[in-house]
């Protein structure tokens, strides 16, 4: 007679067992539930995810693309200081012919400064008198503010690029993403939002890593292709037709398939046609290398951050401000308490 092996007891909650044990039910499971982990619940999905072949088509006549970056420079916990700023790059006939950095803006942070904050980022009578300001508001307005300018510096069938995806922070209203849009319209300009890490999910999982493998399996490893995913229904764009949402790969060698935020009124295929074009560099296939250099040129280093500091504290010397508050204020006591 065969005894049957007992089985082993279930992990305790909390452990690596049991966080494995989950993550491999979800990575491997068969749950086809959609949705959103960023938050947002106003993208309407497709109920059925079919991918098509992309061609490469030809390149926009002028691509602009708009990234951001930021820094904390000092904080206080209950204050902080931080830098942002909003770099723009233009791509013609192959060649990079602008490269815009940004300026540094510098803003104060914290419960008590919603409405100096409020009133630094130019935007009255377009946020709520009781809205909250934190730095992804802060880094938002300026960027929106870049992707504002570019579409009025570009030329017509131009394709203007925003990293992340078509929506504005949400405390921003969408009558500002509509006059957006509309505007682009109105010059013939498209543009376009591209995710580099999407919160998209099917049954838990992450949604394009299981359309990458998908695709493998029905074209191939080397193929380009794109899905629609959904519709963001909100009154934004020409005639109200709102955010579509897709999927693609644009190179052949990529290893990553991207979300894409198109108006709604776009061709996404002859959309997504020329930005294959334009995503095809050796040291980021399959990613638009004009966001490339717009995020390289964005990207706040340590120096940034040492000079916004070595100005700031020349001032509050200048205000008065002894060295000895500055540092009560704003030491880090993690790093002292390490170093000790």
């Amino acid at each position: 007679m065969t005894t049957a092996a007992p089985s082993a007891p279930p992990a305790a909650p909390g452990s690596v067992e049991a966080t494995a044990a989950r993550l491999a039910a979800l990575l491997t499971g068969s749950a086809t539930a959609m949705s959103d982990a960023g938050g947002r619940g106003d993208l309407e999905f497709e109920p059925v995810i079919g991918l098509r072949r992309l061609g490469r088509g030809e390149p926009p006549v002028e691509t602009w693309a708009v990234d951001g970056g930021q820094i904390t420079v000092a904080d206080a916990r209950c204050l902080v200081v931080t830098a942002i700023r909003a770099a723009r790059v233009r791509f013609r006939d192959g060649e990079c012919s602008l490269e815009e950095e940004g300026d540094v803006r510098v803003h104060v942070l914290g419960p008590g400064e919603h409405d100096a904050a409020r009133a630094s980022l130019g935007l009255a009578g377009v946020l709520a008198s009781d809205c909250a300001v934190d730095a992804n508001l802060v880094r938002d307005r300026w960027e929106w503010e870049a992707v504002e300018r570019s579409i009025e510096d570009a030329v017509p069938g131009a394709l203007v690029l925003v990293d992340g995806d078509l929506q504005p922070d949400w405390r921003i209203p969408s009558s500002f993403l509509s006059r957006l849009l509309d505007r682009a319209a109105e010059r013939g300009v498209v543009l376009a939002a591209v995710t580099k890490h999407s919160s998209l999910a099917r049954g838990g999982a992450p949604l394009l890593g299981q359309l990458e493998l998908e695709a493998a399996t029905l074209y191939g490893t080397r193929a380009t292709w794109w899905a629609s995913i959904g519709t963001v229904r909100r009154d934004v764009g020409p005639a109200g037709s709102g955010i579509q949402v897709v999927a693609a790969r644009l190179d052949p060698d990529a290893p990553f398939a991207f979300r894409i935020d198109l108006p709604g009124d776009a061709d996404a295929e002859a959309v997504l046609s020329s930005l294959v074009a334009v995503s095809d560099d050796a040291a980021f296939p399959g990613y638009p290398y004009p966001l490339a250099v717009a995020d390289r040129l964005a990207a706040c280093p340590g120096w940034v951050r040492s000079e916004v500091r070595m100005q700031l504290d020349d001032l509050l010397d200048r205000a008065g401000v002894p060295p000895e508050v500055r540092d009560r204020a704003f030491a880090d006591r993690h790093a002292l308490m390490e170093r000790s």
